[in-house]
C-alpha cells in the first residue's frame, strides 16, 4: 500500500508539472474503480442515453483542469477527490436529462458530502442477488428483486449508502467516513447495524439466504 501511495504521489507531482503521460497514467489507474459507483447510481431512466464512461471522462477533464488546486489543498485522498468530481458530473447529467423528475436530488446532495446521487435500490438489489439465473428461475428472481428493493427502501438512506460504499465500491471504513462526513467510529457502528439489517432482509426473502 505504501509503494502504491508513493507512486500515486509521484504521478500527481509529475502531472502538476505538466507531464501529460503521468496525468494519463494517473487517471487510467482509477477508471475501472470509478465505473462501479457510477453504475450503482445512474438513474435507470438514463440507461441507453448516458454512458458511464463519458461521465467518468468528464470528471477526468475537470480533474486535469483543477489538479494544481488539489495539490495546494489535498483535503481528501486523491481517489475520493476524483470520485467527488465524477459524482458532480453524474449529478449534472441527472439534472440535465431529468430536471424536476430527478430523484430527490437536493436531499441526496445535502446528505452525501461527495454529492454523488444516492445508490439506486434496483442496482443494489441486482448486485445482492447476483446475475447467474436460469430461464426457469427468472420469475422467482424477479419477485425476489422486487421484494428486496422494497426492503432496501425501508433502510435509513445513510445505512443503505454505507452498504454500497463498503461492499460494492469496496471503500475502507476511513474512506466511507470521509465520503459521508462521519467520524470513523460512527461509520463503523452504522455499517455493523446495516449488515445485521441486511441479513434479516435477505433471510425474509423467498428461499432465504441460500439463494441470495
Amino acid at each position: 500500500m505504501a509503494d502504491s501511495e508513493s507512486e500515486t504521489a509521484s504521478l500527481i507531482e509529475r502531472a502538476r508539472l505538466g507531464d501529460k503521460l503521468a496525468l494519463g497514467t494517473l487517471m487510467e489507474r482509477y477508471r475501472h474503480r470509478l465505473e462501479r459507483p457510477v453504475a450503482l447510481r445512474l438513474d435507470r431512466r438514463l440507461q441507453g442515453r448516458v454512458d458511464a464512461s463519458d461521465v467518468i471522462q468528464e470528471g477526468f477533464a475537470d480533474a486535469a483542469a483543477r489538479l494544481k488546486e488539489y495539490v495546494r489543498d489535498p483535503a481528501m485522498p486523491f481517489y475520493l477527490w476524483l470520485r467527488f468530481l465524477v459524482s458532480q458530473k453524474l449529478a449534472e447529467q441527472h439534472r440535465r436529462h431529468l430536471g424536476a423528475q430527478a430523484r430527490d436530488a437536493g436531499r441526496e446532495i445535502s446528505i452525501y458530502r461527495s454529492a454523488m446521487p444516492e445508490t439506486t435500490t434496483a442496482a443494489l438489489a441486482a448486485q445482492l442477488l447476483g446475475k447467474n439465473t436460469s430461464p426457469s428461475q427468472a420469475a422467482i428472481r424477479a419477485e425476489r428483486k422486487l421484494r428486496l428493493q422494497e426492503a432496501l427502501n425501508s433502510l435509513d438512506p445513510v445505512d443503505r449508502e454505507i452498504l454500497a460504499l463498503r461492499h460494492y465500491e469496496q471503500l475502507s471504513n476511513g474512506e466511507t467516513a470521509i465520503v459521508l462526513g462521519l467520524d470513523k467510529s460512527a461509520a463503523s457502528k452504522r455499517y455493523a447495524r446495516a449488515l445485521v439489517r441486511l441479513k434479516e432482509i435477505l433471510a425474509a426473502l423467498p428461499g432465504g439466504l441460500e439463494e441470495a
